[in-house]
């Protein structure tokens, strides 16, 4: 195996099951010492229990692997905290950070409690906040981290009745997007999965056939890889599952320039709408800066030749 983890540290929240435990024993596997983060709830995010956590945590320790077991909810500052300073503690580093942790309350948005809009949004964007928030100065200070987020299709491309849970995935991606370049000078790289797997989440929405191909497995070697050293890139969007890996990336189109002597009209952009939104020849943009850039760029030479 060449991608191994010897002495690195690695802190998988929502690992007690699902997505987060195949992560949490493949990063094991692999040579990392592993705090094994999970609240215990439901998938609805109600209830505590430590025995989840604590299965996952004897499994590791049972092939051979060293691994601590952690009850912290990742939607309260204090317990991102907590799970951090447990790392460094037992484990004195943290290098990598595999944000994991969720929940459903999936209705229509006309149907949808905001109190229920609210708990989707602290535990998968406020959490991986928190808890990516705990960990940067120790990332900063070693001048090395590996962190990975969770986004979904349901952010990506939307999903009936999942308003909720598609905000905050699709949020993540442009956590990551200013990540990525805050991070980058201390060497701290951090990119997204889009898992495609059958968990207690998802299973019911897939279909029965599908299922003994959507093994968590598939999408945690995507995670491993992207928390490794070999991996050197930063802010990219990895849909995963079921053996199907594909980089995903807001792109924009070539777009249209309408006459800049002529008033501002949104007749002429409703004239001009099928070439604005061709994707033909598409681009995409490493930052805001570069995006910018590109109607700048227009008017600079304008000012040149004038």
């Amino acid at each position: 195996m060449s991608i191994r983890f010897d002495g690195r540290v690695a802190l998988v929240t929502g690992a007690g099951s699902g997505l987060g435990k195949a992560h949490a024993l493949m990063l094991a596997a692999r040579g990392a010492k592993v705090v094994v983060n999970d609240l215990g709830g439901t998938v609805s995010g109600e209830g505590r229990s430590t025995s989840a956590a604590d299965q996952v945590v004897t499994q590791i320790r049972s092939s051979g692997g060293e691994a601590l077991a952690n009850y912290d909810s990742v939607a309260e500052p204090a317990g991102a905290r907590a799970m951090v300073a447990a790392a460094v503690e037992k484990f004195s580093r943290l290098d990598i950070l595999v944000n994991n942790a969720g929940i459903l309350r999936d209705k229509t948005f006309a149907k949808m409690e905001v109190a229920d809009f609210r708990a989707v949004l602290e535990v998968h964007l406020m959490g991986s906040v928190l808890c990516t928030q705990a960990a940067w100065p120790i990332m900063k200070e070693h001048n090395y981290g590996r962190i990975v987020m969770t986004s979904s299709g349901a952010g990506l491309y939307g999903n009936f009745g999942q308003s909720n849970y598609g905000a905050a995935k699709m949020a993540l991606v442009g956590l990551i997007n200013v990540l990525k370049l805050e991070g980058a000078r201390n060497g701290i790289l951090i990119n997204c999965v889009a898992p495609i797997a059958a968990t207690r989440m998802t299973e019911a929405l897939m279909p029965k056939h599908s299922l003994p191909h959507l093994k968590s497995e598939w999408v945690s070697a995507a995670v491993a890889y992207l928390a490794s050293e070999a991996c050197q890139v930063s802010g990219h969007v990895i849909s995963a599952g079921a053996g199907y890996f594909a980089r995903a990336q807001m792109m924009e189109a070539e777009g249209v320039w309408l006459d800049p002597h002529s008033p501002a009209d949104p007749d002429a952009v409703a004239a001009a709408y099928d070439r604005i939104s061709d994707l033909s020849n598409a681009t995409a943009f490493g930052s805001a800066p570069e995006y910018i850039d590109k109607v700048l760029k227009r008017f600079a030479t304008t000012a040149t030749d004038a």
